[in-house]
């Protein structure tokens, strides 16, 4: 069996890159610097995977902004673009028409008349009943400090909401938001149900060819007896190896299979070997008095 540093790329990055008709590193590193909504913080090869994860899972286009996301305590909150949430309620073959309802009622927002609320109705041909829900204007606006598109097109806003909750139900569409929504998450540090590191290196996992999972389970067999006869040096050599001679794909599935209690042993082995090399380097350096 070859060495797993020559994996294939045949799992969910290869997937993607050749949907699109790109080179998967470069169309990796290329997403991070433009599919992520963040500031002076680096994105991580496991937050990447987990938009591509859910890009893959609803055939949406993270170079058009269909989706994409903002970082958020080591996962992701994956946005939707009203275009995108237009194109996966349109692919549904369920979808027989969508209707709104507005209210007679209105209320004034910054100069503009909006309805008090809106009504998506949804029609599925194999359903009796269609789905419908309200929004109230009230419950969604929201009114910052800074302009926002509320400020110009509210009833827009408040339609776009209607559509997005409407479609929740009608279709079960789980795990995605829109900006509004994504932004509301990261300012009151509401936590939603977002990928963390073990189940986005379980989709990574289970996108793989089995071949592939054979090997990252034989390196993890590998790891594991290291660990178990106390050889952490071995232990660690293979995760370097897993760590830096593999795609990004293939690295997030060997930690998926570690067990929390080893990673925490390397992690601390691994802090402590480099400062015994930093306190060795330094007790090697020259004495300043003597070079003088």
């Amino acid at each position: 069996m070859n060495d797993l540093a020559v994996v294939k790329k045949q799992g969910l990055v290869a997937k993607m890159a050749d949907r699109f008709g790109v080179d998967p590193e470069k169309m990796m590193n290329t997403l991070k610097e433009t599919a992520f909504k963040v500031k002076d913080k680096q994105v991580s090869n496991e937050q990447m995977m987990a938009l591509l994860v859910v890009a893959d899972q609803y055939g949406l286009n993270p170079w058009t902004k269909e989706i994409y996301a903002f970082p958020d305590k080591g996962g992701i909150v994956p946005v939707v673009g009203v275009d995108g949430w237009s194109r996966i309620i349109n692919e549904k073959h369920e979808l027989d028409g969508i209707d709104f309802r507005f209210s007679e009622a209105t209320v004034p927002h910054k100069g503009i008349t909006c309805h008090e609320w809106v009504e998506c109705v949804i029609y599925r041909k194999d359903r009796t009943h269609p789905t419908v829900v309200r929004e109230y204007f009230s419950e969604v606006v929201r009114k910052l400090s800074y302009p926002t598109p509320w400020d110009t097109h509210p009833n827009r806003m408040h339609r776009h909401k209607a559509l997005i909750q409407c479609a929740r139900i009608a279709f079960g569409f789980v795990g995605i938001f829109d900006q509004d929504e994504a932004e509301r998450i990261i300012e009151k540090d509401i936590t939603p149900q977002r990928e963390s590191a073990k189940s986005i290196g379980k989709s990574c996992f289970d996108h793989l060819p089995e071949e592939d999972r054979e090997e990252i389970e034989a390196k993890a067999d590998e790891f594991g007896r290291c660990f178990a006869s106390g050889d952490m040096a071995g232990a660690n050599a293979v995760y370097d190896e897993m760590m830096s001679g593999t795609d990004p794909e293939t690295a997030s599935s060997f930690k998926y299979l570690i067990p929390k209690d080893r990673m925490s042993a390397l992690r601390k082995y691994r802090s402590e070997t480099k400062r015994e090399k930093m306190i060795s380097s330094l007790m090697a350096m020259p004495d300043p008095k003597e070079i003088a």
